[in-house]
């Protein structure tokens, strides 16, 4: 008896030194030793490992100076209907002014996710020195300072957020007729952008088929390590439709399977366009 147990825990021993005991991730991909032909559900669901940044995020990820604003204004329920007419007039007027640097690329309506929210986009193709002008021209006009003196009784809350493109993405171009827009929000775990970048660079060649893609940007100031993804359909069927036909690619499984552990939070907001904006 006692031999037997013997080479029973001498078997044991050698088979946990040889396989239980190895480390669940090494510096090498995960599914290297796994069967050819794939992984398992359980390596899925984690990035096989955190690429190290070599230099700044704002030149690794984007390839253009331009700078995004997006403005979040969470409005009294009922001061909505007043709130959409005054930035229906305002909002062209500084769209159009040629003493304001910064260009409406986008506004919108919630109706989806958040009640009662606008979300405006702006752009500003001088980068930073156009942003500090922007300020400048709106604190020195009186009919724009008055607006916003009407405005703030308005909303309950407002945020900014500075923002760049995913050179990838590129940036939102105008759109006719009327869609339904959504933009997805994430808060990444600090230390993974230029991991979300490359997953999310091979990925979006599966989410084109209907041009939905519109932009993707990531913040610069405000919450950090914040990205929002931007896509039109015609309508929520059409989305529907379009993001099951994207599990059907090769490839877009592992997109999502390496991207998700990296998230600590998400939302979604489906928004109708304002009568103004450019993407429609």
């Amino acid at each position: 008896m006692a031999a037997t147990m013997g080479r029973l825990t001498s078997v044991l021993r050698q088979q946990a030194n040889s396989t239980v005991c190895r480390p669940l991730f090494t510096s090498t991909a995960v599914h290297n030793d796994k069967p050819e032909g794939g992984k398992s559900w359980f390596t899925k669901l984690f990035p096989e490992k955190i690429q190290a940044p070599t230099d700044a995020h704002s030149r690794l990820l984007t390839a253009k100076d331009l700078v995004y604003e997006m403005q979040i204004h969470d409005v009294k329920p009922e001061y909505m209907e007043q709130y959409k007419e005054m930035t229906e007039e305002y909002y062209p007027r500084i769209h159009q002014s040629s003493e304001f640097p910064g260009e409406v690329k986008g506004s919108w309506y919630t109706a989806f996710g958040y009640q009662d929210q606008a979300v405006h986009l702006w752009i500003y193709r001088d980068g930073y020195d156009g942003v500090t002008r922007s300020e400048e021209a709106l604190l020195g006009d009186k009919e724009m300072r008055e607006f916003i003196e009407k405005r703030q009784n308005m909303l309950r809350a407002r945020s900014n957020q500075l923002l760049l493109e995913f050179s990838f993405w590129g940036e939102p171009e105008p759109r006719e007729g009327f869609n339904v827009y959504e933009m997805r929000s994430y808060q990444l775990k600090p230390g993974t952008m230029i991991e979300w970048g490359n997953n999310w660079a091979r990925g979006i060649q599966h989410r084109q088929e209907n041009s939905e893609a519109v932009g993707g940007f990531f913040s610069q100031i405000g919450p950090l390590y914040c990205v929002h993804h931007l896509w039109a359909y015609k309508d929520l069927q059409a989305r529907k439709a379009t993001r099951e036909s994207a599990w059907r690619k090769p490839g877009w499984d592992q997109c999502v399977s390496y991207t998700v552990p990296l998230i600590r939070k998400m939302e979604s907001r489906v928004m109708h366009p304002a009568p103004f904006s450019p993407l429609q």
